[in-house]
């Protein structure tokens, strides 16, 4: 009888067990789904914050984007083989393709680089897009703030200002070195003609005399004998 209680009290040690096991089981495989849930959950949040900065950004900054990272490479290249003493634009031109030296004459003849004046807002986009084109923001940098800065390195109407942010002396520099440059070229400017009160006055309005001038400077040399005979009063 003893042996018979021993042989039916061991399998009952062994399914509990088991049972432990399989409760051990569920407990790791349900921290696992947990982790993966906090984890998806985490890139979903991500990706929904990546989304939200693109869709406020401008819709060529991609492009922007890339013309600025290949100027970058351009001129890494550029310093490397003048280093080397090797003419860059030539090393260069030797990659292009036929098709791609007529696209690009083609491209130089239809941009007409002075449209000339039309109106001071568009006057100031120029100079605008002028100051723009020779500016080389340092990607390198650039990278470096916007990893260190995360969410914060694209500002919205909640963020606060940092007013402990000190510009460097090289910026400081290149900023007063562009507005010498700026004031030496107005400085060269010519100032807008005065009017000249010993001028003949064959006009009858400003209008009248817009126009006059500029029948003057197209056909001048032409007339100017019967100009001389009506006023010597010589004309037949």
């Amino acid at each position: 009888m003893a042996s018979a209680s021993c042989s039916t009290s061991e399998p009952t040690s062994s399914g509990s067990m088991s049972a432990a096991d399989r409760r051990a089981q569920r407990m790791a495989k349900l921290q696992e789904l947990s982790l993966k849930r906090n984890e998806a959950r985490k890139l979903n949040h991500q990706e929904v914050v990546e989304e939200d900065r693109r869709n406020k950004l401008p819709a060529n900054f991609e492009q922007k984007r890339k013309r600025e990272e290949w100027k970058e490479e351009d001129e890494k290249k550029r310093k490397e083989a003048e280093e080397r003493g090797e003419d860059y634009d030539r090393l260069r031109m030797l990659e292009w393709t036929a098709e791609e030296v007529e696209k690009w004459e083609r491209k130089k003849k239809k941009k007409n680089p002075d449209p000339g004046f039309s109106t001071y807002e568009a006057a100031g986009l120029r100079q605008y897009q002028a100051l723009t084109k020779k500016m080389k923001p340092d990607m390198e940098h650039y990278q470096q703030q916007r990893d260190k800065m995360g969410e914060k390195f694209y500002p919205d109407m909640n963020t606060l200002v940092d007013v402990t942010r000190k510009d460097s002396d090289e910026a400081v520099d290149r900023l007063v070195a562009d507005v010498e440059k700026q004031i030496d070229k107005r400085a060269k400017f010519s100032r807008r003609r005065g009017f000249n009160d010993d001028a003949d006055i064959d006009y009858i309005n400003e209008r009248n005399m817009r126009f006059n001038k500029k029948a003057e400077r197209f056909y001048g040399k032409y007339t100017a004998e019967i100009k001389q005979n009506l006023e010597r009063g010589t004309a037949v």
